[in-house]
């Protein structure tokens, strides 16, 4: 999986981001500009030490992200869409694309991406939730859509052991 951040202005979403990305195994595609530097402590502190294992490509603007990956199936996060993220199917290899904190993906883009825009559903009052909690949203709703693919699903006690062994469940090889 992708994500793309479209000019994003807050260092600490971005490095949550990151993590969560190195977390799961998925690329982080930047489009400037950034509203901080990518060696600000704050990004480094929020991403902690796992920044340095993020695969992160940076790009000038939107159109040199599109000349260098013109097949991309991308979803675009927009709180404008019309249809929910649970709706679509998404692949592997996807890009899933969300804007800046302040403004959101630019509407010229949008509409002319209607068919891939999607939205996370919540309340009227509300004008978007934050991002870092919008990508990992939407990116986990991909990647149980694709069986966490390569990912541990399961998890061990440190000191004590389960007891319950009766729990249904699946191995990461029956769920392929």
């Amino acid at each position: 999986m992708h994500i793309i951040l479209h000019q994003p202005e807050i260092p600490a979403n971005t490095g949550n981001i990151g993590r969560t990305c190195v977390a799961t195994g998925t690329s982080l595609h930047l489009i400037e500009p950034l509203g901080f530097r990518l060696d600000e402590k704050s990004i480094k502190r929020a991403g902690m030490d796992y920044w340095e294992h993020l695969d992160v490509t940076r790009y000038m603007n939107y159109q040199e992200f599109k000349q260098m990956h013109p097949q991309a199936k991308i979803w675009m996060a927009t709180t404008k869409a019309k249809r929910v993220y649970t709706e679509v199917s998404y692949s592997p290899d996807d890009y899933i694309m969300f804007g800046k904190e302040s403004g959101g993906i630019p509407e010229e883009i949008l509409v002319e991406n209607e068919e891939t825009c999607i939205r996370i559903p919540m309340l009227e009052q509300i004008r978007s939730l934050n991002l870092s909690n919008s990508v990992a949203i939407v990116l986990y709703e991909a990647l149980r859509q694709n069986h966490f693919r390569d990912m541990q699903t399961e998890g061990e006690l440190h000191r004590l052991q389960w007891t319950n062994h009766h729990l249904p469940h699946q191995t990461s090889a029956e769920r392929r």
